[in-house]
């Protein structure tokens, strides 16, 4: 047989392959409109949008995959036909930090595929007041980043918010500096950015460009923007950012840290379901005496409970006075944290669950 004979024959089967494929999703998405039947028929309210189906589908597509696509790029393959089938049953609103071509923008398209309408607003309290209102379904904003700690906005913003956190993605962050076309690097004087951007790009721009003037602004988006409308400035952003704005990146991948991560939460009003692995986020108070932090911490260890993360906040009620953040894993419907938060409501002055949802897939 003759080599052109060969690649005849495979990209035969590959035809025959991609007919398969395309009957195969679309019987999915015939599923899905029926699925959206039957829960219209029961409920005119029903939700359709289910965090934790969603994870356990694509926890189970990673384990059983095959190859010789890697786990990680077969699960983004089918988050992307499972977005096109939810807008089938409910399209989605996403409200995310903006503008266009942000981060949080990019973690929103990760969690929820690219078949969601995602609405881009200036602030993290205007995401919330977005989703409070009803005028989005979820909310995207970002928590914390693996170098820089956490984003202390999203977490007072939980002391009054009713809203309840469904999600969470992390997010590989690669930032790149860039400026419009025909501008050099030595020629960049000012540069435009996020400030844990800033902070996270500090010892590349310390060897590399000492005499730049370094600038923060709301968002890596606004920076590219600027970039874009100045002489003489850069920014740093993400690709995303670039190709939005039309500029050349300069350099690539100039973070510090080579696994530079930010944690982004979702958020909505309804609770998410026990998917299997999960975390739980609360809110926790208590008098300012001898050994309360311990009190508050000894019901997790009584209950073998383990703890991922804590964070102490002003209460903002009185000088000196905190609130504590706590990441625990499992779900509030687990019997032991269950068993754990029964045994905090005893001893502290409150205790807010702030939401039970999927750990991050991917």
């Amino acid at each position: 047989m003759s080599e052109q004979e060969s690649l005849e024959q495979i990209r035969a089967r590959i035809d025959a392959l991609d007919d398969e494929l395309l009957r195969l999703i679309s019987e999915r998405a015939r599923c899905a409109q029926a699925v959206a039947k039957v829960k219209r028929d029961a409920d005119p309210n029903a939700e359709f949008y289910r965090p934790e189906r969603e994870a356990q589908i694509l926890r189970k597509i990673q384990q059983r995959n095959p190859g010789p696509l890697d786990a990680e790029e077969m699960a983004r393959l089918f988050r992307e036909i499972m977005s096109a089938c939810l807008a089938l049953e409910e399209p989605l609103n996403v409200a995310f930090l903006g503008p266009e071509g942000t981060f949080t923008q990019a973690a929103a398209l990760k969690h929820f595929g690219h078949s969601v309408h995602t609405v881009p607003l200036g602030a993290i309290d205007e995401v919330f007041r977005e989703v409070e209102s009803g005028a989005a379904h979820y909310g995207v904003v970002p928590v914390e980043n693996s170098t820089e700690g956490v984003v202390t906005h999203t977490l007072d913003r939980f002391m009054q918010s009713p809203l309840k956190i469904c999600g969470e993605v992390a997010l590989r962050i690669h930032h790149h500096l860039m400026a419009k076309p025909g501008l050099a690097r030595e020629q960049v004087k000012r540069i435009y950015s996020h400030q844990q951007s800033l902070a996270q790009c500090r010892e590349w721009l310390d060897a590399n460009l000492p005499q730049a003037e370094r600038i923060p602004v709301s968002s890596n988006a606004v920076a590219a923007r600027r970039a874009a409308e100045e002489e003489g400035a850069g920014a740093i952003a993400s690709q995303a950012a670039a190709e939005r704005y039309v500029l050349n990146v300069l350099n690539a991948n100039i973070e510090d840290a080579p696994d530079n991560t930010t944690r982004f939460l979702v958020i909505g009003q309804r609770a998410s379901g026990p998917s299997g692995r999960d975390k739980t986020s609360l809110l926790l108070s208590t008098r300012n005496r001898p050994g309360s932090l311990y009190r508050l911490l000894e019901p997790f260890a009584r209950a073998d409970v383990s703890l991922t993360r804590i964070e102490s906040r002003p209460s903002h009620c009185v000088n000196w006075d905190y609130v504590f953040f706590i990441d625990v894993e499992g779900h509030e419907e687990d019997d032991k944290v269950r068993q754990a938060i029964a045994a905090l409501e005893q001893e502290a002055d409150l205790v807010k669950v702030l939401g039970s949802y999927p750990r991050a897939v991917l």
